[in-house]
């Protein structure tokens, strides 16, 4: 399988992804990309200072030049590349999988995303022509922009005090920034993982499996604590939990967070993905807002923002994209909006849950298909009749007035995936059960 995703390039080291690949994609990205700069950031894993040093050679001896940004959260680095109105950047990160992955997360143009169809097909089909060294070298300068950031992220801390919050970094890369910013605000910061750490010797750095949750839970309830923040390895994806150390599914947080902006932002577009609650649209129009359905993925959700000046944009995996932070995901500004709204209605995080509450959703299932377009045909053709809407703005999406559903297909395997959600848990059940079994069969 290609190291080259949708999204960015991602495998396991040494045996898909290594050293001299990674020059190469350094080289090949000069080729297609002519710019004089490239900002380069890096995560804890273990072999990313190794991969970034192959990448930054590759890039500087093809005669351009390298801003090295250092080990950074993801957030992090994207706000370098909007502040600094950065020509490109990489960053050498495999977000939240296991210890043996790694890759790149590429931009050009300040934070826009290089995908598959803007840049990755490119590179990869450039990737074993034949590297021609430049005669004046680039240069490498180490520059650190720590203090910058944290200064940015307090302009966005009104009304975030007397909180106690339990915030689990799983050995990532959002510990540094948030015991930086929680020292300056008067909230009580219980850190859990903080110190960035490659082989992950608590758990994985990925909070959307329950079981990565589970000790942020437990602290949580022992220290009575307000909130509880999880962040992923490279911290742009964020999970919740309240103060009963229930785990709140993330388009409900896209919910909270509109009414946030709302209250001062009365008739703004506010953006989530179409695996989304109803609850997260009615809330939306509910609170003044004008409220934009997307399909999955980073890339395209930011094309949206930027075309139809969306000012929040929320998805189910928990990624959490603010216009304030140049288009781009931000772990913390979400946690910042949800304490305000905290302080701003008087109300515990579940209160304000409650309301929210009102279907039942059957989360994403993935299936392996070999076929998944023509799975797609034969559950459409068995599901359309009597629909109250069909739409295909990523896969299929058919919504009865009780019930509705989407399967897509996955980008990058043999997958499909399939999310329910009904007014009743027993028909949601129903058609769970029943859909499985037609994209089994």
């Amino acid at each position: 399988m290609s190291i080259f995703k949708a999204y960015d390039i991602r495998g396991v080291y040494p045996n898909e992804i290594d050293e001299d690949i990674v020059y190469k994609i350094g080289a090949a990205f000069t080729r297609i990309f002519k710019v004089k700069n490239i900002f380069v950031g890096y995560d804890m894993r273990v072999s990313s200072p190794k991969l970034f040093a192959a990448l930054t050679r590759g890039i500087a001896d093809c005669g351009i030049n390298v801003t090295d940004c250092g080990m950074v959260s993801t957030p992090f680095f994207y706000y370098i590349l909007g502040s600094q109105n950065a020509e490109a950047g990489i960053m050498i990160t495999a977000s939240h999988n296991p210890k043996q992955y790694n890759g790149c997360k590429m931009c050009f143009g300040g934070t826009n995303p290089v995908n598959y169809a803007t840049g990755l097909s490119k590179i990869e089909s450039e990737l074993n022509r034949e590297i021609k060294l430049a005669g004046k070298r680039g240069f490498i300068s180490k520059r650190n922009f720590m203090d910058d950031y944290i200064k940015f992220l307090l302009k966005f801390t009104e009304g975030v005090e007397g909180f106690k919050i339990v915030a689990d970094a799983g050995n990532g890369m959002c510990g540094i920034e948030t015991r930086k910013v929680f020292d300056k605000l008067n909230c009580k910061l219980i850190p859990m993982y903080f110190d960035p750490d490659g082989t992950f010797p608590n758990h994985e750095a990925n909070p959307l499996k329950p079981e990565n949750m589970k000790a942020l839970q437990e602290r949580v309830k022992l220290e009575k604590a307000d909130i509880g923040i999880a962040f992923d390895g490279d911290g742009d994806r964020v999970m919740f939990v309240d103060e009963n150390a229930e785990i709140i599914p993330s388009d409900l947080i896209t919910a909270i967070i509109a009414q946030s902006f709302l209250k001062k932002e009365k008739g703004a577009v506010i953006a989530y993905d179409l695996r989304s609650s109803w609850a997260v649209k009615e809330t939306i129009e509910s609170n003044g807002g004008k409220a934009l359905m997307c399909r999955v993925g980073h890339s395209f959700i930011k094309q949206q923002m930027r075309e139809n000046n969306v000012i929040f944009a929320g998805e189910l995996s928990g990624h959490m994209y603010f216009k304030d932070s140049y288009i781009a995901e931000n772990s913390l500004l979400a946690a910042f909006k949800i304490m305000q709204l905290m302080k701003s209605e008087k109300k515990k995080l579940s209160e304000l849950i409650k309301p929210l509450k009102k279907y039942f959703s059957s989360g994403e299932i993935n299936f392996e298909v070999k076929e998944k377009e023509g799975k797609i045909r034969e559950i459409e053709e068995i599901y359309s009749k009597g629909a109250a809407n069909i739409f295909k703005l990523d896969g299929l999406s058919i919504e009865y007035n009780d019930w509705w559903f989407n399967v897509r297909p996955s980008n990058t395997e043999p997958v499909l995936r399939l999310i329910i959600e009904a007014k009743t848990k027993e028909l949601m059940e129903q058609k769970k059960d029943e859909i499985s079994r037609i994209i089994k069969l």
